[in-house]
């Protein structure tokens, strides 16, 4: 006998805003957004989501979408979806959630994403000190490939998954993330050293009404306005899963999610055709409307036996991925290097966030040799099925962080060689890409080498 066709649990109409779907979508999280939904373990069932901006990124040659896109509306997930067990019974704090991903994909009839660069005054992302130019890429999907116009001379495979997938937390636990969250962005300006050489803005994202969907809440009421001022943001993974973009979370896997309230409250949205590690233009994978095909089971108490907390309270636990066993095979690799000596020559004591920001900028630099514009190259690096590694972190004072690049993905030899560096027989250089001007007043870091030989490089957000 043939399985039975998954269950829809969440359908979306694409042709809908997110307040008009049938089944209203969430952008916080808090422990009182009612389930949408019901499913029972063992049952496979069926989500479907927009893109993470629900729409606000059109297929396009412009970037004023990503200049002027109000942030405060991200992530529309769907859900809560509650589950219980074949006697009905739910999952219950301190449950851990098991959910496979059988199945997953774009949305048919929308097999297109975009990788993006946000504008320094709004959003920003890892390099917005060297990239501060809103600047917009878009993907189309050729069965499990993509290519974009706009990055030409690069074709590679997509290993698709979520990027947020987590269950709702207690108000226990919300306290806990506002009370942190807050003081660090109260205190971290003139706390944190870091904060001078990777130019975070914001250093959280607060609860705000601003933009806030509460599902089945009704926007106005009194309830509303009280669960939209302690609603977390989705933007940071925390300790119920969430927004953590594990680019290998794609068909096979298993996520165990701790269980916080009754019912869990399982949520999951922003659909990623391929993301490079660390996503590091913020709007960094290939972000799409998508599907998935899941199925859940309840681990009784598994909070307790497999989870140990790392934190002074019991709700200081992180969920644990089991990979699949689908994804893309490269045999050659190009590798770059970074430690952490800051681009001013600064030293950092085995800071593996300023050694992985040198790789990136180590491998734009190099790559743009054969072609492409450093903005190009930032895209690219965002949504490749490229890997990064902590390579050294107890060999004082640096860390060594790595980014490793699958050669097979562009149509030229990359690798270093005797004669001068050819030009792909496809690849042109593409000025065009849809980009912004920058107007904002914040600085802008320069490679001060460049800088003092007279060069100009679109690394320093000038050419």
């Amino acid at each position: 006998m043939a399985p039975p066709t998954p269950r829809l649990v969440i359908p979306i109409d694409l042709k809908k805003k997110p307040s008009e779907q049938k089944l209203p979508l969430h952008n916080r999280w808090h422990p009182e957004i009612p389930p949408v939904a019901e499913i029972k373990t063992g049952e496979m069932f069926r989500i479907e989501m927009v893109d993470w901006t629900a729409g606000a990124i059109q297929d396009n040659n412009s970037a004023t979408d990503v200049k002027t896109i109000d942030l405060s509306t991200v992530h529309y997930l769907s859900g809560p979806i509650r589950v219980v067990d074949a006697d009905g019974n739910p999952a219950e704090q301190g449950d851990l959630l098991a959910v496979e991903i059988c199945n997953l994909g774009p949305l048919p009839g929308d097999e297109w994403g975009f990788t993006a660069i946000f504008d320094r005054e709004n959003g920003g992302g890892f390099l917005t000190d060297h990239f501060p130019r809103a600047t917009k890429a878009i993907w189309y999907f050729e069965g499990i490939y993509a290519y974009s116009p706009h990055i030409p001379g690069v074709r590679f495979p997509g290993l698709v998954h979520p990027g947020i997938i987590g269950t709702a937390p207690s108000k226990e636990l919300l306290n806990i993330w506002n009370e942190r969250e807050r003081k660090l962005e109260e205190t971290g300006p003139q706390s944190l050293k870091l904060c001078e050489v990777l130019h975070s803005r914001p250093l959280a994202n607060l609860p705000s009404t601003k933009g806030c969907i509460l599902g089945k809440i009704q926007d106005g009421t009194p309830e509303w306005n009280r669960i939209a001022n302690e609603a977390a943001r989705t933007i940071p993974g925390r300790e119920n899963g969430g927004n953590c973009d594990i680019k290998n979370l794609s068909r096979g896997s298993k996520i165990y999610l701790p269980v916080f309230v009754e019912g869990a409250n399982l949520s999951t949205g922003d659909m990623h055709f391929s993301q490079g590690d660390g996503e590091v233009s913020f709007c960094g994978a290939i972000e799409m409307s998508g599907f998935l095909e899941l199925k859940c089971e309840i681990i009784r108490n598994g909070m307790k036996d497999y989870l140990t907390p790392m934190g002074p309270t019991p709700l200081h636990v992180n969920p644990i991925f089991e990979i699949g066993p689908m994804e893309p095979r490269f045999s050659e690799w190009l590798v770059f290097e970074g430690i952490s000596v800051d681009e001013s020559g600064q030293q950092h004591y085995l800071d593996a966030s300023v050694a992985y920001k040198r790789a990136v900028l180590n491998a734009i630099d190099y790559l743009s040799k054969f072609g492409y514009t450093k903005e190009q190259v930032y895209l690219l690096l965002s949504c490749c099925p490229c890997e990064g590694r902590i390579s050294g972190i107890v060999d004082a004072p640096n860390a060594v962080a790595t980014l490793a690049i699958p050669t097979a993905i562009f149509d030229q030899d990359i690798r270093p060689k005797v004669n001068k560096v050819p030009l792909g027989p496809r690849l042109v250089r593409n000025p065009g890409i849809p980009q912004c001007t920058y107007d904002g007043s914040l600085p802008i870091t320069k490679n001060p080498l460049l800088h003092q030989q007279g060069s100009s490089c679109n690394m320093d957000a000038h050419s």
